[in-house]
């Protein structure tokens, strides 16, 4: 599902109008580069809930001081300006690496700014690391807190939160473990199934486990959960799980998992016999889908449907092709955007557009995947772009986002829009980008709304201040007011108003 509604307004806090004009903009900073280019993408995952700043490399501030040939401000203006880059991208940091790209689409595509004016609004805050998101009634969430392990409920129409939903498992919840992500069935209003993913503690050590239970009908717990599966074989650390879990049209379930991380475990994202690295497709049983590519082959395991992935955060369907499309870390740079086509092999970790996090080459320094017999990325990060939750604008309410895709960015604190034509990235454009926020899921509403979680505690909500643009059931808005429609917005507008002025008061207290 991972498709959502959506309508709501709090008056928690922010309620900014952005307005921008129309050209390209693409996101990247190296996945810490938002606080330090030096910063390295393993910061960024591997401290996942904390912000990427404790680089043992950055300047401390009272060292600078003692330091008389430090940089005044103003000279650091100036070489921050010298180390910015203008090269028609949004990113204006210069490459880690010195791969090419296979074509010219594949990576720093020109920088484009959204026409609409939009309104950006905090609707939650003070939550924990909000890992998954799905939107099961008009305008309700069901959101995990990953280092809790709490599931909980948020009402977007006024913000509120319920007490954690009773009947979860129990879970790992080191590092990058946790309660992670969460969808309901497509059936959901007669079955009221929920599915989660989860880190789940085994002999051996960890595994990235698939559940489900039955929301009870006071939506108090869950009911008769069960674990479905877990991708073996277990490993004992505690980074690199995956865990995105979206249903396809067929109500099988798609789920992606990590490579675990440290070498050797790694290389296990090559070995058909195992479940680290892959796209895995599964019944709700938990079952292999009987259509899978490796059903026939003794020597692999059957619930496979795509290989060679390194740690794969975000997942949804192109609404414009049908094609499943995911996002994935890579190491120092390379953080690779991906179309899923069944049998196939991605490369990680024989091959890379990053390095490695001591600026080694990965493996023997091979960029070039389809050289090698692998599937080209349809685009990478460089510098990376710490990629984790995404999902397609697939709504008309902002008609020159429709298709496009969102893509939640941790430590370089911003949401980056991916504009796409014929499987090509022919934009990118930063959003959020003032915020200081680690954004960890993105989902787009029925109703065309942008909600963003972040690891920060908040759940954000973007939309298009053009509330004219449209009448009700979608007819257009002449332009022209009657009196009563004028007297109307006018009251409207005055209390609007107040309370706004009401709330921004009370929050400076």
């Amino acid at each position: 599902m991972k498709k959502m509604k959506r309508n709501g307004l709090m008056a928690l806090s922010l309620s900014t109008v952005l307005v921008v004009a129309a050209c390209g903009n693409e996101e990247n900073t190296n996945e810490e580069a938002a606080d330090n280019t030096n910063n390295t993408n393993e910061a960024a995952e591997e401290n996942d809930g904390e912000n990427a700043d404790g680089n043992e490399n950055a300047p401390a501030e009272e060292n600078a001081d003692e330091n008389e040939n430090d940089s005044t401000e103003e000279n650091a203006d100036e070489d921050a300006e010298e180390n910015t880059v203008d090269d028609g991208s949004a990113e204006d940091q210069p490459k880690v690496t010195e791969f090419e790209p296979a074509f010219p689409e594949q990576t720093r595509a020109p920088e484009v700014e959204t026409e609409a004016e939009l309104n950006e609004e905090v609707v939650a805050e003070g939550l924990g690391v909000t890992w998954g998101m799905e939107e099961f009634d008009t305008n309700r969430l069901l959101i995990t807190q990953r280092d809790e392990a709490g599931l909980h409920i948020l009402d977007l129409e006024d913000g509120s939160v319920s007490d954690p939903i009773e009947g979860t498992p129990e879970v790992d919840n080191e590092a990058q473990g946790g309660l992670l992500d969460v969808t309901v069935a497509p059936d959901f209003d007669e079955s009221r199934m929920v599915f989660l993913t989860f880190a789940q503690e085994v002999e051996g050590g960890t595994v990235t486990a698939v559940g489900k239970g039955a929301l009870s009908e006071d939506e108090s717990s869950l009911e008769d959960f069960e674990v479905i599966f877990q991708a073996e074989p277990a490993y004992d650390g505690s980074l690199h799980y995956g865990g995105r879990i979206i249903f396809d049209d067929e109500d099988n379930l798609f789920l992606t998992t990590g490579e675990r991380s440290d070498d050797p475990i790694r290389e296990r994202a090559q070995d058909l016999d195992a479940y680290l690295g892959k796209v895995i497709h599964i019944t709700q049983d938990g079952e292999p889908v009987e259509s899978n590519p490796f059903v026939e082959d003794e020597d692999a395991l059957d619930g496979i449907y795509s290989y060679g992935h390194r740690n794969i955060q975000g997942v949804d369907f192109n609404p414009a092709t049908g094609d499943l499309w995911i996002v994935e870390f890579g190491p120092e740079a390379g953080d690779e955007l991906n179309i899923i086509e069944p049998g196939e092999n991605y490369g990680w970790p024989v091959v890379s557009y990053g390095l490695e996090y001591s600026g080694e080459f990965v493996n023997e320094g091979i960029s070039e995947h389809e050289e090698q017999g692998f599937v080209e990325p349809v685009y990478y990060w460089d510098p990376t772009s710490a990629p984790s939750g995404m999902s397609f604008y697939d709504n008309d309410a902002i008609p020159e986002w429709e298709d496009d895709l969102f893509i939640g960015g941790l430590a370089p604190n911003y949401v980056v829009r991916v504009v796409i034509e014929d499987d090509l990235i022919v934009g990118e454009e930063r959003l959020l980008t003032d915020e200081g926020e680690r954004f960890r899921d993105i989902l787009v509403t029925e109703d065309g709304a942008l909600i963003a979680s972040t690891d920060g505690g908040k759940i954000y909500e973007v939309t298009s201040a053009d509330e004219g643009a449209s009448g009700e059931n979608g007819e257009e808005d002449t332009g022209e007011n009657t009196e009563e429609d004028t007297e109307a917005d006018t009251e409207e507008g005055t209390e609007e108003d107040m309370e706004e002025d009401t709330a921004e008061n009370n929050a400076a207290e």
